[in-house]
């Protein structure tokens, strides 16, 4: 059975630090950690999640479409 705490859990696996030091996550990598956790949510539900509960990631997908790539701007700020 889901539980709401851990969807914030989902989301720190889902974060990626690429070899520059910046930390990235895609909504796909964050919808797979979701069904980890026993959440079946779609894309455009996860970038809602995102949008809504992040005060340090703002997207920066290079095309369009749901699979978005969300940028950590502020490392020090927490999720």
């Amino acid at each position: 059975m889901p539980r709401r705490q851990d969807i914030p859990f989902a989301f720190r696996q889902a974060i990626h630090v690429e070899p520059s030091g910046r930390r990235v996550v895609t909504t796909s990598e964050f919808v797979r950690q979701l069904a980890a956790v026993n959440f079946e949510w779609t894309l455009a539900q996860a970038n809602d999640w995102i949008k809504s509960h992040t005060r340090n990631f703002r997207d920066i997908t290079p095309h369009h479409g749901e699979d978005r790539l969300w940028f950590m701007f502020n490392p020090n700020g927490g999720i």
